[in-house]
């Protein structure tokens, strides 16, 4: 209605919300208490004055509700003693004890009390309880709070320490009555079975009602099933699917006579918004692919699933997935929220308000005997590390990706490429069969003990971490020719392998074949696959978390008599470690706690598929998706566009562009709220705009209905794949460093030791080094001659002493302290590939300019954003665009020179743009001082 004040307009919502809550909401004048299970009166007469609304509950009063407006939803607490008042007030016409239910709501923004609970605490909730549910909590002796108070000791035995510690702390965190709790243990120590050891405490001493136990990938949820159904309770000596009952739930429909609920986060959100999810939407981590709206899609509330359906949401692998959008699953439900990470980053602290109960990370399992530790086994080669060129007219393969077609073409300009390409849009068999090589010919080093009796060595079980499936075939086919095995040793498990993944996961877990799998990411996580002592990383992970749950695949114990059963019989010993074989850098490479919390627009056309099955059916979102699809149909062949037809229920690409864009089109919305307001005429204001909204969801739910059709999603990213990948068959790669990491770093500090001895020895005798080493330097220039006499000179004397391998020196001496946790080390600029800019920069950073490895040109370009930024926001005059453009030229110029000088600018590039005399013309007078302020700022 128009006109309405803020407390009309709080009334309103909030009366709405109840509705949907199952009350029935009546006038303090016109009141019928048999009307329903559930009354709110508005307005009912306390012997202090007129609460805003009484509830009651099968004819008794049960609650108070006291409504403010939206303004007051930051105030909400300050009013809770007014609401209690009123809870305790005496009803008129009635001799009530006091209510226990009472809540503060603006209709935006609820807290409720429950006065019953020892120390009463008012928490946040998403919308009112139901009736229903205030009879079955006024039926119990005791609310789920106080219960809680009534855990026994926890019996240890069977349990590890660091099972009992977490178990422990986390019910006397139930008893302090903390909303959240965050349980750290390290993959591979039991985190599995803690958390059903302590759900079945709730259930069976808590009474809990129902707990659900949150994943975020069909396979996490499996394995998670598997588990529940094969714990036997110690107490009982029962197994748990014996005394409750486990659904794992796998459609919109969801039982309520169940006790332990397994769901995917994606199952949940579809079902609070009642929409089918295909189960291919499960398969992968939506915290690693899937694109995030500004405004998350908000849940509304669902009836058959009410916010206090769960007494406790245990959520696994918490460290991902539950931010964004996702987050509403868990604002929804009154609950307990209990995480579970091998890897929290500080979101995950922040998020269940650092109450961290259990902290046992790798370290401490390692110490205990719980994991085993891990080595690390580098082999790098020349293509990965620095690409390579195929020149102009070379005839080579090319590859179309999803069919793998193979034709000859020949290059009509120069193919560079970089070490990142590599299995992307360039191939390059010879660097997969260069590692492949090496990897086969120093297992034999890394387990000298596997030889059967006729003398053969035996390949441990090795796990081959991929970076797409097309590169997960290459690996196989050049595997099996390297290690001159059949098909069943080496095989992918992935999710669109042919063969059943789960089949040949369990064969590699448990049979002697295969010895070696490749994945991409199935089995990134979840896993348990004790007997694996390899992992090789052909794929890149920027991902901290990630990472080390890929690790966490072979940090499993295993006895040798397990070692010698499930696959490896020439085992003598029981895993005591395992081995990482890092050919990709994954070691060194930048990892980041956490991926961002909104990408920007370039996201790929899968995750806008899979975004929009998912329900987010924004207008950013369809409109983008539009435009991909009209992309898509001027590259498409005719036999192409039929097949989407065929898949999209008759319709062209055009036609779904169509509906698509009508979705949102403002003349279509008002054509269509015109029609509803003719045949709505004389309706109430609020059912008309009701009806509206309703017409425009239909609208775009029909603009959607197509891409629920996974086959259609997979159809469009599939053929989005279909251009080519060159095979390099020309470069021949080569290994540029073999060996443990231990070595590498050994190495590294002798290089870096007889470096800085140089430097010692002659830092009196070269002016270079002087003007580094003097207290002034800031003050002071570097110029051309000195720094080529200073690189003359340990050429001479240090010919064995190169530049670029001292960079790497100095970048494994930082690796290794970060690895150890002596710093934190910053992000890396790339090694300068000019030898004198090199040379700068090693000196920089040996005698301590630059704490860390840095670029000089880089350095001169954070130099030069500070100078100019100042420049920018003082006082004075500012620069033009024009002047702008001369002054990065200057920059770029000292970045490779060390200096500038006026002679200098009838050199290139300087010449080209009009030498000293465009300097004049663009700074006067001003010019000298330009010039030696900016040598005074950059080269210093």
């Amino acid at each position: 209605m128009i006109n309405q004040n803020p407390e009309q307009i709080a009334r309103d919502n909030i009366d709405r919300q109840l509705m949907a809550c199952g009350w029935v909401i009546q006038d303090k004048k016109k009141f019928n208490l048999a009307a329903g299970l559930g009354i709110a009166i508005r307005e009912y007469q306390t012997d202090i004055g007129p609460a805003d609304y009484v509830l009651f509950v099968d004819k008794k009063p049960v609650g108070i509700i006291e409504a403010k407006r939206e303004e007051e939803g930051v105030r909400l607490t300050t009013v809770e003693d007014q609401s209690s008042q009123y809870a305790n007030a005496k009803l008129r016409l009635l001799n009530n004890d006091p209510l226990p239910f009472v809540y503060e709501s603006t209709g935006e923004v609820t807290r409720f009390t429950d006065y019953r609970d020892p120390k009463p605490r008012s928490r946040n909730v998403f919308t009112f309880h139901r009736p229903e549910t205030f009879v079955q909590w006024l039926s119990q002796p005791k609310t789920l709070r106080a219960r809680l108070h009534d855990l026994p000791a926890l019996p240890t035995e069977g349990l590890r320490d660091c099972q009992v510690i977490a178990i422990t702390n986390l019910e006397q965190s139930f008893k302090d009555q903390r909303p959240k709790a965050l349980i750290q243990m390290a993959t591979g120590s039991g985190k599995t079975f803690t958390a059903i050891t302590f759900v079945y405490r709730l259930l069976k001493y808590a009474k809990a009602k129902r707990i659900l136990f949150l994943v975020d990938t069909k396979n996490l949820g499996e394995q998670a099933e598997g588990e529940f159904r094969a714990y036997t309770a110690q107490e009982d000596n029962r197994l748990f699917t014996e005394l409750y009952g486990v659904t794992r739930l796998n459609s919109s429909f969801i039982p309520n006579d169940s006790q332990v609920y397994i769901s995917t986060i994606q199952r949940m959100y579809s079902i609070l918004k009642e929409t089918e999810l295909d189960e291919s939407l499960e398969e992968e981590n939506p915290n690693e692919t899937r694109f995030e709206p500004k405004e998350a899609i908000p849940v509304g509330y669902n009836e058959k699933v009410p916010i206090e359906f769960f007494d406790f949401v245990v959520i696994d692998e918490c460290h991902r997935s539950i931010y964004n959008l996702w987050k509403q699953v868990l604002d929804y439900f009154d609950v307990f929220q209990i995480g579970l990470t091998a890897t929290p980053d500080n979101r995950t602290f922040g998020y269940f308000n650092q109450n961290l109960v259990s902290d046992y990370g790798y370290e401490k399992a390692v110490i205990d005997g719980v994991l085993v530790p891990y080595n690390v086994f580098t082999i790098e080669t020349e293509i990965t590390k620095n690409g390579n060129i195929i020149k102009m007219g070379e005839q080579v393969d090319k590859r179309e990706r999803l069919t793998r077609k193979k034709f000859w073409e020949a290059l009509d300009e120069d193919e560079v490429y970089s070490g990142k390409q590599l299995d992307k849009d360039i191939v390059n068999p010879s660097t997969i069969r260069t590692i492949i090589r090496a990897t086969k010919e120093n297992l034999p080093m890394m387990f000298p003990d596997r030889m059967d009796s006729q003398g053969n060595f035996e390949v441990p079980k090795l796990l081959i971490f991929a970076k797409t499936d097309s590169h997960a075939e290459d690996i196989i086919d050049i595997v099996r020719e390297e290690f001159g095995e059949e098909n069943k040793f080496c095989k992918k498990i992935t999710y669109r392998s042919d063969e059943d993944p789960k089949s040949v996961l369990q064969q590699f877990r448990n049979d002697y074949y295969p010895r070696i799998a490749v994945t991409v990411d199935m089995i990134a996580t979840g896993t348990d696959i004790r007997p694996l002592e390899v992992l090789l990383f052909m794929r890149d992970v920027k991902s901290r978390s990630y990472y080390e749950q890929m690790k966490g695949r072979g940090t499993r114990t295993c006895s040798v008599e397990e070692l010698k059963a499930k696959g490896t019989p020439t085992a003598k010993y029981s895993k005591d470690h395992f081995v990482i074989i890092d050919a990709i850098g994954v070691e060194q490479s930048q990892k980041t706690d956490s991926r961002p919390l909104e990408k920007l627009p370039g996201i790929s056309l899968k995750d806008v598929l899979n975004s929009v099955a998912m329900g987010n059916t924004s207008e950013d979102m369809l409109t983008t998706l539009a435009n991909r699809l009209i992309r898509l149909d001027q590259q498409l062949k005719d036999k192409d566009k039929q097949l989407f037809s065929e898949k999209a229920n008759g319709l062209t690409i055009n036609q779904v562009v169509k509906q698509l864009l009508y979705a949102y089109d403002p003349d279509v919305l008002e054509s269509q709220a015109s029609n509803v307001k003719r045949g709505m005429a004389g309706h109430p204001p609020v059912a008309i705009e009701q009806a509206i909204t309703e017409a425009h969801q239909a609208l775009i739910e029909q603009a959607v209905a197509v891409f629920h059709n996974p086959d259609l999603r997979e159809f469009i990213v599939d053929i989005r794949k279909k251009y080519d990948q060159i095979i390099d068959t020309v470069n021949i790669d080569t290994v540029t460093k073999i060996g443990w990491v231990k070595d590498h770093a050994e190495a590294a500090t002798a290089l870096i030791r007889e470096f800085k001895d140089w430097i010692a020895l002659h830092k009196d005798e070269i002016i270079a080094l002087q003007i580094f080493y003097a207290q002034d330097y800031r003050h002071r220039s570097l110029t051309y001659t000195m720094i080529k006499d200073l690189y003359d000179l340990l050429l001479a004397e240090k010919p064995t002493l190169h530049l670029s391998q001292l960079w790497d020196a100095y970048a494994t001496e930082e690796d290794t302290a970060a690895e150890g946790k002596l710093i934190q080390r910053m992000p890396r600029s790339e090694k300068p590939k000019q030898e004198l800019v090199l040379l700068v920069s090693l000196l920089r950073k040996v005698v301590g300019l630059d704490e860390w490895l840095t670029g000089y040109d880089k350095t001169v370009d954070i130099k030069f954003q500070e100078w100019a930024f100042k420049k920018q926001a003082g006082a004075g005059t500012k620069f033009t665009e024009p002047q702008m453009q001369w002054l990065r030229m200057m920059k770029d110029y000292v970045a490779n020179s060390f200096c500038v000088e006026k002679d200098d600018f009838d050199l290139p590039p300087f010449n080209a743009e009009g030498g000293l005399s465009k300097m004049w013309a663009l700074f006067g007078e001003q010019t000298d001082a330009i010039i030696k302020e900016l040598n005074e700022v950059l080269a210093a």
